[in-house]
Parts: structure tokens; C-alpha cells; sequence
């Protein structure tokens, strides 16, 4: 037949072509030139049918090409379902084909949960009544009602011929012969169910399955003479590798009137459809002589050899039945001489060539070629020959790293090599998607090594700020609602504007919350729904508002009725507060709403209003967001209405359906974007690449299961039909697709090893059997017989750090290496000897403060960093708000504990436990402390120490009881390198005995420093000896200005005492101190404080080696010091990254330095008890 459009438009043929070929190049070369040399009418739209928007650009971009078609305009890419439903409607007319056809899944799956209940008082659904037993919340019913309109839109599809007998009351199935059983005893409540949803139909509905509209489809079609108008006159279907025998019909029926031509990937040039594996063929062959009278013991395994390629036997099920299908509707003389050549396959491998490894593998797939048998001598494979590479990493992170060093190899060796030429793909995007931004991502545009990247297949929420802040507004019933939740509520751009917040006010709200002492919980009633007792109000959001509005009403931070005021809260910025509180009170509002079923109607306008609470739109994106919400809600309220569902739902089920409409991602996002592709491994991504990266390949991970539930009858066994869809066959194809795909370079990677306890972890079993594919059929260069030595080149297992020592070994290691030098520095520094210069003298004003001295002794190569270079390494500390406190930590001695002691400092002598309980319970209603009976031990456990120092301190007041002057320092220091510097400061909290009980005024000083922790180790010896310094340093001063200063360390387990020193050696060691303190402004000083004291108290005089040991323990650690001073500092790892390097260093001037810097406080103190 030839079709026309009238007006002169270009006569087409109708019929159908199918053309196959081994490289998709080849069909869409052929397809390109086919559209241009027959030409549609201008207005007419060129149908394509894909599996992929992937696919579809790929196409676009051939037919833009010059070469091409030079534009690509007018052409509707559609997905073949989709296509299928639109010409039934074209066909049998929209009257009788609805928009929507209520068989669909989604509208199923509301009239299924409507039946449901209906269905369990008959015997015939006593499973299904079993199974909803204890569905006390309609979660049940409604997972349920998915699995069933899933399996029935299954059907519709694959098994119209049982929807069709169970329609006509025949309870029977037929299997892919056509052989009739009836259904087993277990499962006849499957075709009820179907005659129940019928039946549950209005009028016009009941004749729409795709099972009945097909039927009629291809009744119509074959009636026809003329092509009905709508249809296209040419469709081109490309590139797909499996469709179900219901649309091949469809196609077969619509090429009667229209021109249909199939491109297909073909990976054999041979007829290959009734090859078979092993275990398939062991399976049959085992049924049949179990049908026997005798059954051998063995099979015989020269019976079970194979003469065909085994990898396509393991791998190629889903191509051999879907090409198998084609034969069964190809006719390809009436097609022939339209074609130049209607089978375009193309050798890998030139005959004058020998190629590399991963081409021959392509070849011998394309030959249908099997092993070498037994005797044969096989190919060898070049050393240098990486075609196929195995990297074996220990984590996914490290597959990621790995890859990216693998990635810039191969730019190198392949200069031609552009990021649009390499696709990467893994089981899950989703896990990789956080390692592929932090490792591709971190390396600036302008670094050499950046690769440009794009991740495609991501969910939309994960792109799109608004839907994740909507999915955690739905999920409210289920949230604590933690200061973590609100604050990533309040990330997004679209509710910040909703409350008239700045991004640049999170940092204030964030520090008002933290102290207001909000942990999580809206109110005590809120907590009440996680079966907490009523009361529990601390630490909530209602408890910290009050706090924060009070504080700002009364401004002090003295309680009023049981609320502590939070006093920070003034100024311009108080305003703060109130978009604060209306969100939480919205919160409340739509917490309390959400708890309530409510019907279809309800919810919709519940989730709209909830969508106007909280966002005004910041963007377009906003906007298409919130406008995609409103037609899903619609979407959703007509399926809900169209099964006459009226009754209550709850949040959980009408949270799911709305999400997971509205977060299906689209199938692929920025596919083929002129970057790195990353993407998930996905029917009909076999467009060809020059590189192909696998990550992921892990057992257990790839192939994807997927459990059938135990009612999907095709599943049951001896039911497959050629054209079944299974997840498991779909990934052997898909990793052949991979593997023939590739034309220069196929990467394969996996966790090769436990990250925990290095052990082995086995590959997928599709890389186990490609590794045994290649071991069987081709050896090593030089090594003709055995296939490991050529699986030990093809293979790199990888270290477990990227900074490992290896990668800069080549010796070693030769196939490790990596372009991240910045590793390559640490081992540069460690290794090599010093040459950089010291720094010059500093050029700031050199006048010292008290604390400057403290903190270069406590920290010598801190200061460094700090003071000359304005460098600091310290990571911010990340406070966790979500948990209420339990238990104190071990920090609070400094924090709370020094409250409290400033409390009882305050007050008068006599009355500073009363000052210590008032200031424990200001603790209690400003949410510090635990609440109930962990508040009274966190209590006791805080005064405890407190009332001890305070007990020492008023001994110390007894002996010296009053108040001195503050004394002001000012020290010049006579040193020939130190320029002129002085110390000036100003010495406070001085006391001193009653002067009529002082020789004279110069001799009667005191000075006390409060440490809240214990300072004695279990033989009562004092062992805190770093927490000498900050006394030590204001000692050294007092007694160098001239005052006979006794200082004291109160801690409370007792007194240490630094009794006076004479005004010379006092000065003598502060100038000591700043000599070395000027030194360390130009190079960083080879020694830290806690290892010095710990040298140095292990008396290294009388054993050497004993305290050298001490030292290394305090550097580094050991068994019951785990980190070690080291572990603390990173100031201290970028310099002196071990013991060794800060020991030897400059001639062992850290000995020299310990003695002239610690040893004068070491041999001063005098502990009392």
C-alpha cells in the first residue's frame, strides 16, 4: 500500500523493515539517510519509538549534524507504551479509548483498596485475608492494592489471553504453548478479583483494558483499506532490545497502513535464538530423564557443550527471545530492495588485524565463536593491552577516586579522548551521587585535572529544594522536629520567603536556638504522640520561644513564674523572633491536622493549604514545582473519585502515592551533555562510547533482584514467555549491551575488599564469569596455557587510603599510581631533609600580653601557624541539638562547672552553697541540666567539685584574706634577637595576708587558678602538669616585677603550689620564654607541651630510655592514650606527622627545649592536700 498524504506530500510504502546491525552507529547512519532522502510533508512529525530520553538526544544530535540532516526539528520521540495507547485511541476512536484508561496501575491501585475489604468474608480470598489480618491502619490494604494493580497492569500487557478466559468465568491459565490448565487451588482468587474489578466498572469503563482495547485494535486494522486519519504515516522504532509480544502485534497490525522500520542491535551476525546456557540446557535435559524409567547418575558433559559463544548464552536471554519474536514477524523480501543492505554487520576486528582484548571479545560475540577447546593454543594478549581492566577498590568512595586518576590516564593515552566520549554507570546513582560530586567536583575549572562531570538519573528531590522541604513538611507526624529539621526547613529559599527570613539570619537564629536550649519536640504534647509521659517540656521549641520573648520583654535573666529569660534576645534584630514563631505555630497547626484521616477531597485541599503555609515561590523552578504539585493532587482526586473511593484515608498512604508521583524523575537528566556521563545502569543506554566505566560491580549489588510476591503467577515455573520482562535478565543484557558498547576501553570496578578486615569479597557474578570467559579463552603474552597470569594484568587491586605510600612506589607497584600530588607531599616532607628557610623576624609591634606566653607554652607550633602565618587549622565545631541532655560530658567541668563556680565566688563566703544551688537550679529551668532524676545527679555531679574547690578556696582566704591591688607588668626584655620587646600587662586577682601579720607588703601576695577537674592519678601523685601553665606564666611575672607571689593551682582534689621566686631567675625565665617565643615566630619549634612534661617527669636523668618512651606515648599514644597529643593537632600532624620526626629534629633540640621551657615549672610546684 502506498501512503499519501494529498497536496503532493511524498508517497510512502507501508509495510514493515527491520534492520539489523552490531553497531548502533551503523542503524542510525541508516536512519539519518532515510529521512532525508524520504522526506515527510513539512507539517507532519517524524515518530520515533526509544526506551530512553538518552537514546532520543543521541539521535537529535546525529540528525542536527552536518552531515545529517543538518536540523532537528519535527520529530516526536515517544516511549513505546505511550505510543500504543495513543493509536488505540486514534484507531477505535476517543469515544470508545479514554484519555486515561482506569486499568492503568495508578487508578488501580484506589479501586483495589475500595474492593478489598469487600472480598475477605469469601472463602476464595481467605490468602488475601490472612495477609490484612492485623491492618490496623490501611497501610496493609494499601501496599497491597500496589502489588495487585502492578500485577494486572502486568497482565494486560504480557497475559491478555488469561484476563480474557478469567473475564469469561474460566478460573485457567495458559503457558507460552498454549497448553490450558486450570489455576492452582491457591490462586483462583486472581481471576475473581479480575471479574470483581470488572464488574466494579461503570458501563463505559469495562471494555478499556489494554487486553480488550487490543483485541479491537487488531480487528480494526485488519478491516481497514485506507490509513485512518491521526495515524503517522512512518514510524521508526530504534534502537530497543525487548517489547512485548502485544506491541510487536501493534506494530506488525499499524504496517498494513502505515511504513514502520525497525533498527535493532543485533549482537550476532548468525541466527542465535535457540542458543541456550548450560544450566538452562542442564535444567531441560535433567527434566527429561527424570520422565525416564531409568535416570542416569551423571549427564554426560560432552552432551552439554556448547558450540556457541558463552558469554551471549549467560547474558543474551532477553536479546535471543526478543530477536526470536522479530523472526516470527519479519519478512524481509518485501522489503529488500529498499535497502542497500538490510543486515549491517560490521567486523570489531579488521581480518589483517589482530586488535586488543576487548575488541576480539566483541568479535567472537559477533561470530557466535565459542571457546578454544581443550588443546587449542589461544590468543595472547599484548602486556600493555588494558582494553579491559578490573580495578578492585575497598569502599565506593575509593571507586570514585580510583576512577578519577583512571579517567586522566586515559586522556593521556587516547589524546583524542574527550569527556563526551566516556559514560559511567553503576547499579544506584543515588549511592554514588554524594562520592561523584565530592571527588569530581572538588578540583576547581581551572586545575588540569578537572574533568567536566553530570550526573544524570537523580531524583528530582534531590535537585529540587521545595520537594524535599514538602516531603519533610508531610512526614511532620513521624519527625521529632529537631532543631536539625528546622534549620533544613529553613534552607530553602522558597520558605524562608514565605516568613520574610534572609539566608543571612540562620546564623543568629541558629546561635539563639542553641541557647534557648531547644533540643527537638514541638510542646510536652507534641512528645506525648513518641509515648513519652505528659510534662516533659524541656528543651522543646515552645519552651526555648518562651525563653526568647520573655528575654526580650524583660531584658535580665532573672526567672519569672518557672521561665528563665534568655537575655540575648535586643536590638533590630529581636524582629527575628516573630517568623520564628509563625512557622512554628504552622507547624503545629499542620502536625495536629496531618494525625487525622480525612478523605481523598480533604487531603487535597489540606496538602494545598499546607503548600501556601509554607512557600512562596523564589524561582521559575519554584513555580513548575508547585504548579506540578497542583495537577498531581487533580491527577490523584480524579483516580480516587473514578473508583468511587469516598472513605477516610491516612497520611501514609496518600504521602506515598503524591511523592512518588511527584518525584519520578524523568529518565535521564542532562544525558549526553558534552561532560563525563554518570548515570545508572538502565535499559537502553548502549549508545556507543569510546570508554565505558562500570562501578559497582558487586554480588549481591548487580544483577538487581527483585522478588516477585508469591501470587504473580508469571513467575510461577514453566510460564516464561519470550518477551517477559525479568530485572535479573534485563541486567545480563544490559551488562552485554556494556561490554559491546565500548569501543576502545570497557573499566570494570568493584569492592574487591572489606573496608573493615581487609578480607576478599567476591565480584558480581557477571564480572566472575567474564574473568572466566577470558582466563578460558585467551592467555598471557609468553604464558599460552594458563589464564591467571593474563587475569593478574587485566586486574589492579587498590589500597585501601589514596594517600597511600604505594601509589609513589612504581617499583612496588607498577600499576598504581594517582594524579592527586598533593599526597605525594607528605611523604616528600617526611622523607626528604629540610630546606626550607626560616622566616625573618616578625614585623608587628613585639609587645607581649600574659596570654600570648600562656598560649605559646601550652601550644608552641599552634602559635606559629597562628600568630605569624594568620593560619588556623581548627574545624568548627558542628554542635548536635537534636537530643535532650541525659548524662553531663566530659566537658562539662569547664562549662558548667565553672558557672557554677563563679556563682559561689560571687556570693559571700558564707552563703556559697546557697549561691551554688540557686545558680544549679537557673541551670534546670534554662534546659542545661537533664530533666527529672538525670537533672539530680547531673547536679550532684557538677556541685560536687565545685564545693571542693570552694572549700580550698576559702581555706586560701583564711590565710589571705584581702582583696590586693592589680598590678600592672611591664617587663623590658634584653635580648640581642629580640629586638625590642617587652611583656606589659596587668596582674589581677591578687591577695594578700593581713599587713599587720607581713613582714613587709612585697612578701604577702597570693594568686589562685581554679582547674574543675581532678589532677591526681591513682597513687595520688599530681599528673595534670600542663595545667600548671597559665599559673606558672602569671607566677614568673609577678615575681619578676618585684612581689613575693605565692601561686596556686586549685583543683578539687587539692592544692599545687608554686612558692616565690626570686625577681632575677624570674626574669631570667620569662626571657628564657620569650627568646624561644621569638624563635617560634620564624620556624615552628620541634617540641609540645604535654610530651615535654611527660619527658621531663619521667626524670630522664636517671632512665633515658624510660622517658623517651613516656614522651612517644604522650606524642602519638598507646593502649590507654588512643590519640595521643598528635591526634589532637593538626598543626602538629603538618609538621611533625610522628614521634620521630619532632624527636630528631634540628640535632634533638627537642630535649633542649623541654628543659629550658618546662623544666624551671616542673621543679617549682609543691603539692598540698
Amino acid at each position: 500500500m502506498n501512503i499519501g498524504a494529498g497536496n503532493g506530500a511524498p508517497e510512502l510504502t507501508a509495510g514493515l523493515s527491520i534492520i539489523h546491525s552490531n553497531h548502533l552507529e551503523d542503524l542510525r547512519q541508516v536512519a539519518v539517510r532515510w529521512i532525508c532522502s524520504h522526506p515527510l510533508k513539512p507539517l507532519e512529525n517524524e515518530i520515533f519509538l526509544v526506551q530512553s530520553n538518552g537514546m532520543a538526544q543521541w539521535l537529535k544530535l546525529a540528525m542536527a549534524a552536518n552531515d545529517g540532516c543538518g536540523i532537528s526539528a519535527a520529530i516526536d520521540f515517544q516511549l513505546p507504551a505511550r505510543f500504543l495507547w495513543s493509536a488505540y485511541r486514534t484507531v477505535l476512536g476517543e469515544e470508545e479509548t479514554p484519555y486515561e484508561s482506569a486499568y492503568d496501575r495508578e487508578r488501580l491501585t484506589w479501586r483495589l483498596l475500595k474492593l478489598l475489604p469487600c472480598l475477605l468474608e469469601d472463602d476464595r480470598f481467605a490468602p488475601l485475608k490472612q495477609f490484612l489480618a492485623d491492618d490496623d491502619d490501611l497501610r496493609k490494604r494499601y501496599q497491597l492494592a500496589c502489588y495487585l494493580a502492578d500485577l494486572y497492569d502486568q497482565y494486560q500487557v504480557y497475559r491478555a489471553d488469561w484476563l480474557e478466559d478469567w473475564a469469561m468465568g474460566q478460573d485457567r491459565w495458559r503457558n507460552a504453548t498454549g497448553r490450558v490448565a486450570p489455576l492452582p487451588a491457591g490462586q483462583s482468587w486472581q481471576a475473581e478479583l479480575w471479574r470483581r474489578i470488572q464488574a466494579d466498572m461503570r458501563q463505559p469503563q469495562r471494555g478499556t483494558s489494554r487486553a480488550e482495547l487490543h483485541q479491537r485494535f487488531l480487528q480494526t486494522l485488519a478491516a481497514l483499506s485506507t490509513r485512518p486519519t491521526g495515524l503517522p504515516r512512518r514510524i521508526i522504532v530504534f534502537g530497543i532490545c525487548s517489547m512485548p509480544k502485544q506491541t510487536l502485534e501493534a506494530l506488525q497490525a499499524l504496517s498494513r497502513c502505515c511504513q514502520v522500520l525497525m533498527f535493532v542491535h543485533n549482537p550476532c551476525r548468525h541466527y542465535w535464538a535457540d542458543i541456550i546456557e548450560d544450566r538452562e540446557l542442564l535444567r531441560i535435559e535433567t527434566a527429561r530423564h527424570r520422565r525416564k524409567a531409568q535416570v542416569p547418575a551423571d549427564l554426560d558433559p560432552e552432551f552439554l557443550h556448547q558450540h556457541v559463544n558463552p558469554l551471549l548464552a549467560a547474558w543474551g536471554k532477553q536479546g535471543r527471545d526478543y530477536i526470536g519474536l522479530l523472526y516470527g514477524y519479519d519478512r524481509p523480501d518485501a522489503y529488500r530492495q529498499n535497502f542497500a543492505e538490510i543486515d549491517l554487520f560490521q567486523d570489531f576486528v579488521a581480518p589483517d588485524q589482530a586488535g586488543h582484548l576487548l575488541q576480539q571479545v566483541q568479535q567472537a560475540i559477533l561470530d557466535l565463536q565459542p571457546l578454544p577447546a581443550a588443546g587449542q593454543e589461544k590468543p595472547s594478549v599484548a602486556p600493555d593491552d588494558r582494553s579491559i581492566s578490573f580495578q578492585l577498590a575497598h569502599s565506593r568512595q575509593r571507586e570514585v577516586e580510583i576512577l578519577q586518576d583512571q579517567l586522566l590516564a586515559c586522556f593521556e593515552q587516547f589524546p583524542d579522548l574527550k569527556p563526551r566520549d566516556i559514560i559511567v554507570m553503576m547499579p544506584d546513582i543515588r549511592a554514588y551521587a554524594p562520592h561523584i560530586e565530592a571527588v569530581f567536583g572538588n578540583l576547581p575549572p581551572e586545575d588540569e585535572r578537572y574533568i567536566p562531570f553530570t550526573i544524570a538519573d537523580q531524583p528530582e528531590r534531590a535537585s529540587l529544594p521545595v520537594l524535599a522541604a514538602l516531603e519533610k513538611l508531610l512526614h511532620l507526624p513521624d519527625l521529632r522536629i529537631t532543631v536539625g529539621d528546622i534549620m533544613d526547613l529553613l534552607e530553602v529559599p522558597a520558605l524562608r520567603d514565605r516568613f520574610a527570613l534572609a539566608e543571612a539570619d540562620l546564623p543568629r537564629l541558629h546561635s539563639w536556638i542553641e541557647g534557648a536550649g531547644i533540643r527537638w519536640g514541638l510542646s510536652s504534647d507534641h512528645r506525648q504522640s513518641f509515648d513519652l509521659p505528659s510534662g516533659l517540656e524541656q528543651n522543646t521549641w515552645l519552651f526555648g520561644l518562651r525563653r526568647m520573648l520573655l528575654g526580650y520583654a524583660v531584658g535580665t535573666s532573672v526567672p519569672w513564674r518557672q521561665i528563665a529569660p534568655y537575655d540575648e534576645i535586643g536590638g533590630l534584630e529581636a524582629a527575628l523572633v516573630g517568623p520564628l514563631a509563625a512557622m512554628l505555630e504552622q507547624l503545629e497547626k499542620y502536625w495536629q491536622l496531618l494525625l487525622n484521616p480525612a478523605t481523598a477531597d480533604e487531603w487535597c485541599q489540606r496538602i494545598l493549604d499546607l503548600s501556601k503555609a509554607f512557600f512562596t515561590p523564589a524561582g521559575s523552578r519554584d513555580q513548575l514545582t508547585l504548579r506540578r504539585l497542583e495537577e498531581v493532587l487533580d491527577q490523584w482526586l480524579n483516580a480516587c473519585t473514578d473508583a468511587e473511593l469516598d472513605g477516610p484515608l491516612i497520611l501514609p498512604v496518600v504521602r506515598s502515592a503524591i511523592l512518588s508521583a511527584l518525584t519520578d524523575a524523568s529518565i535521564s537528566q542532562r544525558f549526553l551533555a558534552g561532560m563525563v556521563n554518570f548515570g545508572t545502569l538502565m535499559p537502553m543506554r548502549a549508545i556507543p562510547f569510546k570508554v565505558v566505566c562500570l562501578l559497582g560491580m558487586n554480588d549481591g549489588e548487580y544483577p538487581r533482584s527483585r522478588l516477585a510476591p508469591d501470587f504473580d503467577l508469571m513467575a510461577a515455573p514453566g510460564h516464561y514467555r519470550p518477551g517477559d520482562r525479568s530485572r535479573r535478565e534485563d541486567d545480563r543484557y544490559l551488562f552485554l549491551e556494556a561490554l559491546l558498547s565500548a569501543r576502545e576501553k570497557l573499566y570494570i570496578s568493584y569492592i574487591g575488599k572489606s573496608v573493615r578486615d581487609n578480607s576478599p569479597c567476591v565480584p558480581s557474578v557477571l564480572v566472575g564469569q567474564l574473568r572466566d570467559y577470558l582466563a578460558s579463552g585467551w592467555a598471557a603474552a609468553g604464558d599460552p596455557e594458563s589464564g591467571d597470569r593474563l587475569l593478574a594484568q587485566l586486574t589492579c587491586q587498590h589500597p585501601l587510603q589514596p594517600f597511600s605510600r604505594t601509589y609513589f612506589q612504581p617499583a612496588r607497584a607498577p600499576g598504581l599510581f594517582t594524579y592527586a600530588h598533593e599526597w605525594r607531599k607528605i611523604f616528600d616532607t617526611a622523607k626528604e631533609p629540610k630546606t626550607t628557610p626560616s622566616l625573618g623576624p616578625p614585623q608587628f609591634e613585639s609587645r607581649l600580653t600574659l596570654e600570648q606566653l600562656i598560649r605559646f607554652l601550652k601550644k608552641p607550633v599552634q602559635s606559629f601557624f597562628n600568630q605569624r602565618l594568620n593560619v588556623h587549622f581548627e574545624d568548627i565545631p558542628v554542635t548536635t541539638l537534636d537530643q535532650e541532655p541525659f548524662v553531663l560530658d566530659h566537658l562539662a567541668p569547664f562549662g558548667l562547672g565553672v558557672k557554677l563556680l563563679a556563682a559561689g565566688l560571687a556570693a559571700d563566703p558564707k552563703e556559697s552553697a546557697a549561691a551554688v544551688e540557686q545558680a544549679v537550679q537557673h541551670m534546670r529551668l534554662t534546659g542545661e541540666l537533664p530533666m527529672h532524676g538525670f537533672g539530680e545527679r547531673a547536679a550532684a555531679e557538677l556541685a560536687r567539685p565545685v564545693e571542693q574547690m570552694l572549700a580550698h578556696y576559702l581555706r586560701l582566704r583564711e590565710r589571705f584574706p584581702h582583696k590586693a591591688r592589680t598590678v600592672e607588668i611591664d617587663l623590658a626584655v634584653d635580648l640581642d634577637n629580640c629586638g625590642d620587646t617587652s611583656l606589659q600587662d596587668w596582674l589581677t586577682d591578687l591577695y594578700q595576708v593581713d599587713p599587720a601579720d607581713a613582714p613587709s607588703p612585697s612578701e604577702s601576695y597570693a594568686r589562685w587558678h581554679f582547674y574543675p577537674h581532678t589532677t591526681l592519678d591513682k597513687k595520688g601523685q599530681f599528673f595534670r602538669l600542663d595545667s600548671l601553665i597559665p599559673p606558672w606564666v602569671h607566677h614568673l611575672a609577678g615575681c619578676a616585677q618585684g612581689l613575693h607571689l605565692t601561686s596556686y593551682l586549685v583543683a578539687p582534689d587539692g592544692l599545687v603550689g608554686l612558692p616565690p621566686l626570686d625577681r632575677e631567675p624570674a626574669r631570667q625565665m620569662i626571657q628564657t620564654i620569650i627568646a624561644n617565643w621569638w624563635s617560634g615566630l620564624q620556624d615552628p619549634l620541634p617540641v609540645a607541651a604535654k610530651t615535654a612534661l611527660a619527658y621531663l617527669r619521667a626524670e630522664p636523668d636517671a632512665d633515658p630510655e624510660k622517658a623517651v618512651r613516656a614522651a612517644r606515648n604522650a606524642y602519638q599514644g598507646n593502649a590507654y592514650n588512643f590519640s595521643g597529643e598528635l591526634g589532637y593537632s593538626p598543626y602538629l600532624k603538618r609538621v611533625y606527622p610522628d614521634f620521630e620526626a619532632i624527636w630528631q629534629a634540628e640535632d634533638n633540640r627537642f630535649t633542649v627545649l623541654a628543659e629550658a621551657l618546662y623544666a624551671p615549672m616542673v621543679q617549682s610546684y609543691m603539692q598540698e592536700h
